[in-house]
């Protein structure tokens, strides 16, 4: 059987490459591949060391990564010099693209291992959202990013789950008389609270829409005008306890809300950057 060794070397951990040369091998069967992976390959002297393992004796293959010009030129070079075929894998898309939008690329070696850190932090985020949602397992608010409170029906759940989206730890706990808060609510900074209410009428109205989509009767405490309003004072009382940001959600839709509150933990992160640059 054909032996064929295939290098391959990358300014990352190399996943991206390995992929193409794995896809690329699939297609010889009857060819015996000899694949070594180089991760973080960022110098000359990186190139030159991995050159001295490769046996002139046996076929060479190399297939690189490298998004800093000036390492993938020496790769050509150093190539050249021993007679091994190599093949640029990245360079070639970098500069079509940039020859055709007239842009040029960022050059950051592992930018899509960033871009994947981000989805499986989203993921995170929204299991997160889950498990912690209505109040469930309270502990919750001690890890969460930031932990939502309200009355039924202020959005407290769909906006968990928009700002989970956005890579946000949300927890929600719903405010009702008969129950007191979780005291896990006054041992987290104010800053990691946002308290939700409503209108009484529009509370009255939402509440009523979903008991008819449960085929229940409108006629329950629940839709109640005087008991939405004791509800939403003792909301507005645990609130101000607490001390938190609160929003009317009356008639907005959750991306406003969303928006909002985004501004509002941009706002308390660039203070943390400020006072980080005065030594505070």
């Amino acid at each position: 059987m054909t032996e064929l060794s295939i290098y391959v070397l990358s300014d990352s951990i190399g996943d991206t490459a390995q992929q193409v040369v794995r896809s690329i091998t699939a297609q010889f069967p009857q060819v015996n591949f000899k694949l070594r992976r180089f991760s973080n390959v960022l110098t000359k002297k990186a190139i030159d060391q991995i050159f001295k393992l490769m046996d002139p004796a046996k076929s060479n293959l190399v297939f690189y990564t490298f998004v800093e010009e000036s390492l993938a030129d020496y790769m050509k070079v150093q190539l050249d010099q021993v007679g091994i075929r190599g093949i640029d894998i990245i360079s070639p898309g970098l500069q079509a693209i940039e020859l055709l939008t007239g842009q040029e690329p960022d050059k950051e070696a592992g930018r899509i291992r960033k871009t994947d850190d981000e989805y499986f932090d989203r993921i995170k985020a929204i299991e997160f959202a889950v498990r912690y949602d209505d109040g469930q397992e309270p502990h919750g608010i001690l890890k969460a990013d930031l932990t939502l409170i309200g009355v039924s029906r202020t959005s407290k759940t769909p906006l968990s789950m928009y700002l989970a989206n956005k890579g946000y730890k949300v927890a929600n706990i719903p405010l009702f008389p008969e129950n007191k808060p979780p005291k896990e609510l006054f041992q987290v900074s104010p800053s990691k609270v946002v308290g939700l209410t409503n209108s009484v009428n529009y509370l009255n109205q939402v509440r009523k829409e979903r008991l008819k989509s449960y085929g229940m009767s409108t006629q329950s405490r629940y839709v109640d005008k005087k008991r939405i309003l004791e509800e939403l004072q003792y909301g507005e009382e645990i609130m101000k306890q607490i001390g938190c940001l609160k929003i009317n959600v009356e008639s907005k839709a959750i991306e406003e809300t969303a928006a909002e509150i985004l501004q509002y933990l941009e706002g308390l992160q660039q203070k943390k950057i400020k006072s980080k640059d005065k030594g505070v």
